[in-house]
């Protein structure tokens, strides 16, 4: 075993030999794996195979797809060796309205993203799965490039292409320690001596956690244990065989929580319970590697005779086996997958519920993300740090428990899943509940989504649909635009970057420059090396070496890793992540001074306080930090204030606005007055694989005679012909149906874009979407927009339809018309 190696990986499943294998084609050839027992010990070995394009997430169809491309094309082609890939097809039924929607929705990804899904009528279906009763199915998608691959034989032919590739692979070696060098290298200590890294990669699967804990790092994983059933032979499959009749597509009921497939010329059915098991939550047993625990046929047997109602032919045959093993979940069900937060060039690919599914894919994934210092495509969905220090012991069980049983649910827009809540909350949260709020969970920060009023269900059902807080919403908006309102923003995440080293630091982090003047306020991109847009922040200058700086509530940990890596070459610079000591209120509307007025002294006005500025002020007597910004288009505040002080703030200010009609406002009625006026939106509208320009924030880019990252691809990229742009488009939607987000736009029929967030705009009551578009939409093409199955046409704005010369914000409503604002 070497000593020494650029890349040590832990982990011999599908996932740690994927990025070898991917790492070595790419010319890494000084890459270790380390393995403690067999390659594929753990989950990959006794997994059922199964490969889908499905999403709902163009970042997780695509990792899916390159899986399906690796094991069918890439290795047999590559290496010569089988992989045991069965391109049978699949198909997913449903007796619901929703579940149809739902299905309609993912094929609209599919077709911006490449891949073919078709809706099927229950006749349709019955011709594609003739062993397949229908009653009651109101239809189904059929994904005809889904199948099935042999774990053992994909992970092998992987390997030997590594191996093929100069790569390394050290079976029965057990990791016992891991620390960093003097010099900052990783060291791994092993059973056969120790190998000095530049990156070490967790991809250990079910021991993900023993090994993170050795890194020095909690990660949000749980085993929960996974049974299926394989058949003897079944006589209608032998039949079909014998027939020469192709593999009969894999069936997934979600309603009923189960899949079933042929295997030979037998069945395998998987059912998924709702009374999850979890298994070794405090640690797997060290001498686990290859072994099963024993069948608990009881707790799924209700399930598994659901499928045979559905699937006749599986009541005929008995049971050869019963495989009962630990499958990963974290608390979303989506892997792991890049930088470790906090920990210089180490790396995490684990915890995918779906490993041999995304294993390909995922390898590739982190791969580039590793060669090229940025994710390849859009990572939000699988980034690891997507989780806090929230996500404690309790979180992720509950979480693990919740998304197990919950393995095949609709995905809802607007969907909130109540499992390990609370666990980050504001000292306002029950004046909140009882002025109504219906809370939504933000980075683990219970925040209102909206308010429910008198006589209006705080619990309406889920749909695709218009949802039932409709008119709530649109009562917090009229409220805003014509009053004011309030609304809690503590969320946000937010840094103090302090130091001699300062500014010069804040120079060189985005496309655009920091404020010059003390009590200024800008905003910026920090960009990838290839000009994508990494961070979004908004910096206020608080004296020439402190800056304080606030994100998006989700970037928390993205985007304090993103300031301390890159404030690593600046002297003299610290940053503080001041998030959980910090509350902020927005007050937002034309009567918001009136209402802030009332309790401080400072000067509001115009000249004193202009918009763009934050000064240093008292309200009720508690020390603030009040910035003049408002993400709603209005007249308004922030108000940054010491967490302990916020129920004083926010008290005298209910009680101030009620002689000025101030309502609450949650986070939809912002969504909705945020795309009035175009603002973009960071993870949704504004990630890595677009640039500044493309997003329509040229205006943001400030690239003359200065150097930061990114700035060289970025300026290419915006001369390129291929340049994708940002348009804000408005939807003639019909009646109750709204945007919301992965829409794909159509031009002349063909796919030319995709709608990133969209919603009703009730001030100007239009239907709002941004998007993207392809080169292939040329300024003043015909567009449509696909939302759940129907097409509605879409128009481009030139501007945003609520005050787009700025005026609110500015205050100059009392103003005549002038030029020059904007």
């Amino acid at each position: 075993m070497k000593s020494h190696a650029r890349v040590v990986i832990i982990g011999g499943g599908i996932m740690g030999v994927s990025a070898l294998y991917h790492l070595a084609k790419r010319g890494w050839s000084d890459v270790v794996l380390v393995e403690k027992n067999e390659l594929t010990a753990g989950s990959t070995w006794h997994a059922a195979g199964l490969c889908t394009h499905f999403a709902h997430n163009p970042t997780i169809m695509e990792m899916r797809a390159t899986s399906v491309r690796l094991y069918r094309d890439v290795l047999p082609e590559e290496t010569g060796l089988a992989t045991g890939f069965h391109g049978c097809g699949a198909l997913r039924v449903t007796r619901s309205e929703d579940r149809m929607a739902e299905f309609r929705h993912v094929r609209g990804i599919g077709r911006f993203v490449g891949y073919d899904f078709n809706v099927l009528t229950p006749g349709e279906l019955k011709e594609i799965h003739p062993l397949c009763e229908t009653e009651g199915i109101i239809g189904a998608i059929h994904e005809p490039d889904d199948g099935h691959v042999d774990p053992t034989l994909a992970t092998n032919a992987m390997a030997a292409a590594a191996r093929a590739n100069g790569a390394e692979i050290c079976r029965h070696t057990e990791v016992t320690g891991i620390s960093r060098t003097a010099v900052g290298e990783w060291k791994v200590a092993t059973s056969n001596g120790d190998i000095i890294a530049e990156h070490i990669v967790n991809a250990a699967g079910t021991w993900c956690r023993e090994i993170g804990t050795m890194m020095g790092i909690d990660l949000p994983v749980v085993p929960m244990l996974h049974q299926y059933l394989v058949t003897d032979r079944v006589a209608e499959v032998a039949g079909r065989i014998e027939a020469g009749a192709p593999e009969l597509p894999i069936i997934r009921d979600p309603e009923e929580s189960w899949y079933v497939r042929q295997e030979r010329d037998g069945l395998i059915v998987g059912p998924y319970e709702k009374d999850a098991q979890p298994w070794s939550v405090d640690g797997v047993p060290p001498d686990f590697g290859m072994e099963l625990l024993p069948p608990d046929l009881d707790r799924v047997e209700h399930i598994v005779a659901k499928a045979m109602a559905r699937v006749p032919a599986l009541a005929e045959a008995g049971i050869k086996t019963i495989v009962n093993g630990p499958i990963t979940f974290t608390p979303d069900a989506n892997p792991l997958i890049g930088p470790a937060f906090g920990l210089p060039n180490a790396w995490l690919l684990t915890g995918s519920s779906m490993g041999v599914m995304e294993g390909g894919g995922a390898g590739d994934f982190l791969a580039e993300w590793i060669l090229d210092g940025a994710p390849p495509r859009d990572a939000l969905a699988v980034d690891a740090r997507r989780f806090g220090g929230y996500a404690d012991r309790d979180y992720r069980l509950d979480k693990a428990v919740e998304c197990f049983g919950l393995q095949f649910g609709v995905h809802y827009p607007f969907e909130e899943r109540p499992a390990g809540r609370p666990r980050r909350t504001t000292p306002i949260l029950e004046a909140q509940r009882k002025e109504g709020a219906v809370l939504g969970a933000a980075y683990g920060w219970e925040r209102p989504n909206w308010f429910a009023g008198e006589n209006v269900d705080p619990a309406p059902a889920l749909t695709f649909r218009r949802p039932e807080w409709f008119q709530a919403v649109a009562e917090e908006c009229r409220a805003v635009g014509e009053a004011v309102g309030i609304a809690d923003l503590s969320a946000f995440s937010k840094f103090e970057v302090a130091g001699p080293g300062a500014s010069a630091f804040l120079e060189g982090l985005g496309a655009n420059r920091p404020p010059r003047r003390d009590g200024h306020i800008g905003l910026f991109h920090a960009l990838t090396p290839a000009g994508g847009i990494a961070s979004e922040f908004t910096v206020t200058r608080i004296a020439p070496d402190r800056y304080y700086l606030t994100s998006a509530a989700a970037a928390e940990r993205h985007d304090e890793d993103l300031l301390r890596r890159r404030a690593a070459g600046f002297d003299g610079v610290g940053i503080a992540n001041v998030t959980d000591a910090t509350g902020i209120l927005g007050v937002m509307g034309p009567c918001s001074r009136d209402v802030l007025a009332t309790v401080t002294d400072a000067d509001l006005g115009n000249d004193a306080f202009p918009w763009l500025s934050a000064r240093e002020i008292k309200v009720a007597g508690v020390a603030a930090r009040a910035l003049r910004v408002s993400y709603v288009g209005e007249l308004g505040w922030e108000l940054h204030v010491p967490m302990a002080g916020l129920s004083a703030v926010y008290d005298a200010l209910r009680q101030s606005g009620q002689l000025h009609g101030m309502r609450p406002f949650g986070a939809y009625a912002m969504n909705s007055m945020r795309l009035e006026k175009g603002y973009r939106a960071w993870g949704m509208d504004l990630t890595t694989e677009r640039t500044p320009f493309e997003a329509g924030l040229g205006y943001l880019v400030r690239p003359e005679n200065r150097e930061f990252a990114g700035r060289d691809a970025l300026l290419a990229r915006d001369a390129s012909p291929d340049a994708w742009r940002m348009t804000l488009l408005e939807v003639v939607c019909a009646e109750a149906l709204d945007p919301f987000y992965l829409h794909t736009v159509f031009s002349d029929g063909r796919p030319v874009g995709i709608v990133t967030s969209g919603a009703h705009g009730h001030r100007t009551g239009r239907a709002l979407a941004l998007a993207y578009l392809t080169p292939d939409a040329p300024a003043g093409a015909r567009l449509s927009v696909d939302i759940i199955g129907e097409r509605f046409d879409a128009v481009e704005l030139a501007a945003a339809p609520y005050d787009p010369a700025n005026r609110r914000l500015r205050d100059e409503m009392h103003l005549p018309e002038a030029a020059g604002h904007g």
